[in-house]
């Protein structure tokens, strides 16, 4: 049994593979032959986004792998804009229409806050339980399977806990070695809530720092290779992406064990706090 066997149960119930391929910056035209090739390579679990204006292709991708829909996990985000209930419910029906897979296995709120205002402090309270109370009818009429967040402090997931009649069951976080957010992982496993971690590879920023060039040279793997372990030794769930069949292949190639020193060695990393070009980007930007 390899990673892309493995799976971690959610709080509700439903299974979902322990290894995710993403789909962030890949144009919808090339996506369904990316996930495609993802599906050839094993992955069963397919991240999207409405912001990432390609759901169209990776509903393409999945319905052309030949596999049942049953079979390969799907999830999407509502966009960090929608911050009232009418505008959320029409956002999730566009999403079933681009993909047109039937249905969505995990669907988030994309941030607490719009992209433009991203950690400038209004948590947008009351504007998350609207975008909520849209996601828990989508549950409740059989469209979406089980629902959560992304970039979420414990004070919006708080929010959401207090006032919820469906729990959510991910958070989904940028996580990876040298920016690790261990209070908001203790967090997530006192309420039982999975964390996804996004840009496990840094968005390729630490692909050169020597302590993990070196400690990957030991184990026989690359960088990249390493990073996505250490997410896996953590108990995320790491969303890899790539775009070469080669790299798409790599990436799940983590059936290794980095050793509790080691472990603790990477734990040490200093936080990144320049992401070069990536900086551009508001998650990558430490505000």
């Amino acid at each position: 049994m390899t990673v892309l066997d493995e799976a971690y149960t959610l709080s509700n119930g439903v299974t979902i593979p322990k290894l995710g391929f993403g789909t962030w910056l890949i144009d919808d035209d090339k996506a369904g032959q990316a996930v495609e090739t993802a599906i050839a390579c094993g992955y069963r679990y397919i991240d999207t986004a409405q912001a990432y204006e390609n759901e169209r292709g990776v509903g393409q991708g999945v319905r052309d792998s030949g596999l049942k829909r049953e079979d390969v996990f799907v999830s999407t985000k509502v966009r960090a804009e929608h911050k009232d209930y009418q505008s959320a419910k029409e956002s999730i029906e566009a999403s079933l229409t681009r993909l047109d897979i039937g249905y969505i296995d995990l669907l988030l709120i994309h941030a607490p806050e719009p992209w433009s205002h991203f950690h400038e402090g209004d948590h947008c309270l009351e504007g998350n339980l609207e975008a909520w109370k849209a996601m828990e009818e989508a549950v409740e009429d059989g469209k979406v399977r089980a629902i959560g967040v992304s970039n979420f402090e414990d004070v919006d997931l708080d929010n959401i806990l207090d006032h919820c009649t469906v729990k959510p069951v991910v958070n989904q976080l940028l996580t990876h070695i040298g920016n690790t957010r261990f209070d908001l992982l203790d967090y997530a496993q006192k309420h039982d809530i999975l964390v996804e971690a996004y840009s496990p590879i840094a968005h390729g920023e630490m692909a050169g720092d020597p302590t993990i060039t070196g400690m990957a040279e030991r184990y026989g793997v690359s960088a990249a290779q390493l990073m996505i372990r250490y997410c896996l030794q953590i108990g995320t769930l790491p969303l890899p992406k790539a775009s070469s069949e080669e790299h798409i292949r790599a990436n799940a190639d983590v059936d290794f064990v980095i050793s509790e020193a080691d472990m603790l060695t990477l734990h040490q990393i200093p936080k990144v706090i320049d992401y070069g070009r990536s900086s551009a980007f508001p998650v990558f930007s430490g505000r």
